[in-house]
């Protein structure tokens, strides 16, 4: 029985880390969270490097994004030809933004777009190639846009890309399947910012109450972290069980060829 006892009394000085090897993103007891402010005000995204820029270019202020033949009576062959060409410069092509924030364009080549909103591109854009073009228009768009959320179980992450400017952490959540079982409601992260500058807020979907938190609008490159459950006992069965199977064999064995009674 002692030897029992001093047995149990090892594993409870067990670390968690031990015991939970895979939780991430842990942080200190006493660790003072960032206080969300205006959560529901949608954030002007600015450019950044690595990111992918579909742009669309059209000539006299766009006239041939607005299908005049198709919604008057013109003949179906016309109506045709004209949708199949709008369909073809609709299209857009990507553009990578390189590590100098740059985006190498047609004709107008080397640019810098990076730290710029989308509007700031656009109207930059449409300057640039006035050169070039008469009364351009511009629709420009980041399609690499996207959050990372952990709902609370090893192997269910998943990378939500941010298709609305106005995606919220609950949208988020819903679009990853929601909270598993294992994913405490009430401890939810959401990281923020550059790595060397994180903001890291707690948001507690426990309630009614953290709505409020819950409708916070997304930016590109957050983490959602559901931190998940502590079971110490199954944690704890799960490390002891091979290890009493390992013992188990050896003494079977060593009774086999030994002869010895148990």
């Amino acid at each position: 029985m002692r030897k029992i006892a001093y047995f149990f009394i090892l594993l409870s000085l067990t670390s968690c880390s031990g015991l939970y090897p895979s939780m991430m993103l842990k942080t200190p007891a006493g660790y003072h969270f960032d206080q969300l402010q205006d959560s529901t005000s949608s954030v002007n995204y600015k450019i950044s490097p690595n990111d992918f820029l579909n742009m669309r270019l059209f000539s006299n202020n766009g006239f041939h994004l607005i299908d005049l033949i198709n919604q008057g009576s013109g003949s179906s062959a016309t109506n045709t030809g004209t949708t199949a060409a709008t369909s073809s410069v609709s299209a857009g092509v990507d553009y990578l933004v390189e590590s100098d924030g740059a985006v190498d364009l047609p004709e107008i080549r080397k640019t810098q777009l990076a730290g710029l909103t989308i509007r700031e591109a656009t109207e930059k854009l449409e300057k640039l190639y006035s050169q070039y073009y008469l009364k351009p228009y511009v629709l420009l768009s980041v399609d690499n846009r996207r959050v990372i959320v952990f709902p609370g179980d090893p192997g269910t992450a998943r990378i939500i890309p941010l298709i609305n400017n106005n995606t919220t952490i609950i949208e988020a959540l819903a679009l990853a399947g929601g909270l598993t079982e294992a994913g405490k409601a009430k401890e939810i992260k959401l990281i923020r910012g550059d790595p060397s500058n994180l903001k890291v807020y707690r948001i507690d979907l426990s309630t009614i109450k953290g709505m409020k938190d819950g409708n916070t609008v997304l930016q590109a490159n957050d983490i959602i972290y559901v931190t998940p459950q502590r079971r110490p006992t199954l944690a704890l069965i799960e490390r002891v069980t091979p290890i009493l199977t390992g013992l188990t064999t050896i003494l079977l064995t060593i009774v086999l060829l030994t002869g010895t009674k148990i």
